[in-house]
Parts: structure tokens; C-alpha cells; sequence
């Protein structure tokens, strides 16, 4: 017989998405139907969160488990780190509800000062910086960090050729990153600029 691993995933599944799941994973009529929850392209900016229904021969042995009310929950192991302070919620409207899943660190896994430097940059562009230029359609990334501990960085979407992008990179991205990475001596923008097709201001 199989073990199943128990696990504080912190993954946080309200009353009622409990509820909810429980009730859809009883419709299926199923002996011993549960619930998987993964990550697809974790660590990246395509990650989705998703639930699907997990038949008995479908678990992983690695798989960890939680056991609820109504259903099992079986988390994917390499998921684990991207659904660190998930939140799965149900709210019931007029057309019956919607179920949603909030992952803050799907994109990227929660870092601490202990993480790589890199993981370190590319958790505050992913989580701070973007949130805000993709408001003009824009978008920056990590290219490298130097050996003199400069952040090469690349800005993409409305950023690149905007006529602002000098202002954003010195009185937002460049000033964050300083405070909260202390190694960091500088930034540097090494996009091409003459190219402003999609730039927010031209």
C-alpha cells in the first residue's frame, strides 16, 4: 500500500473552494477521486496554477498529500515551491460562483537573503518592478549580473524605445533594486532603443 506524504505546503484553500471541490469531486462518482494542484512552466512568466481532478492511477508516489473533509489534495513535489502562499477561493455569485487561485510566486519561487543572487533580482523584477510597467505594455529582465556587480537589464514590450525609459530606469527599477539588493554597484540597460514600435512614449 502506498504512503502518502503529509505536507504544510502553505497552500490556503478557503471554506468554501473546500466545499466546492468536495461537492464537483462526489459528482464524479468515483471511488477514491481527488484533487491535484501543479504548476505549469513553474519560474517562468507563462506559469499557470491549475486543479484537475487526480484518479487513483494517476498518483505520483512523490506526490504530497493532504487530506480534507471531502477530498484528497495531491500537491506535485516540484510544484511546492511555486505554491508557496497559494490561496484557493470559491465565491458564489447569480451564475452559481467562480473558483480562483491566487500563486504570487508561481513565476518565481519565493527567495530569501540566502537565495542566489540572480533568484534575488529576478524575484524583485517579477514581483515589484513588472507589476508596474506593465501598465504601459512594458516588461524588464535580468540579462547577467557583472563580476563589478552591475545588473545588465533588458527592457521589452512598451519599455523598449520609450522616450521615458531612461527616467524609469534611474528614479524606478534602478533605485528599487539598489535599496533592497545591497551587493549591487549599478544598472545597466542594454536594450536597442531605436527600435520603438510599441513604445508607450515616442
Amino acid at each position: 500500500m502506498t504512503q502518502y506524504e503529509d505536507i504544510d505546503h502553505n497552500i490556503t484553500i478557503t471554506d468554501g473552494a473546500r466545499e466546492y471541490l468536495g461537492e464537483l469531486v462526489a459528482k464524479q462518482n468515483s471511488p477514491g477521486m481527488g484533487v491535484r494542484m501543479y504548476v505549469t512552466q513553474p519560474g517562468t512568466k507563462n506559469a499557470e496554477t491549475c486543479l484537475a481532478y487526480c484518479k487513483p492511477d494517476e498518483i505520483i508516489e512523490s506526490d504530497l498529500v493532504s487530506d480534507y473533509i471531502d477530498f484528497r489534495l495531491y500537491v506535485e513535489r516540484q510544484s511546492v515551491p511555486y505554491l508557496d502562499e497559494a490561496v484557493v477561493d470559491f465565491a458564489k455569485d447569480k451564475l452559481g460562483g467562480q473558483l480562483t487561485i491566487k500563486a504570487p510566486n508561481a513565476k518565481m519561487p519565493k527567495v530569501d537573503e540566502n537565495s542566489p543572487l540572480q533568484d534575488r533580482i529576478n524575484y524583485l523584477l517579477m514581483t515589484e518592478v513588472n507589476p508596474g510597467l506593465a501598465a504601459h505594455g512594458g516588461e524588464v529582465s535580468l540579462v547577467e549580473v557583472t563580476e563589478d556587480m552591475i545588473a545588465v537589464l533588458r527592457f521589452g514590450g512598451g519599455c523598449q524605445g520609450c522616450s521615458a525609459v531612461d527616467v524609469t530606469l534611474k528614479n524606478g527599477v534602478e533605485t528599487r533594486l539598489l535599496e533592497v539588493i545591497t551587493e549591487l554597484k549599478g544598472v545597466r540597460d542594454v536594450t536597442d532603443h531605436t527600435v520603438t514600435e510599441n513604445a508607450y512614449y515616442q
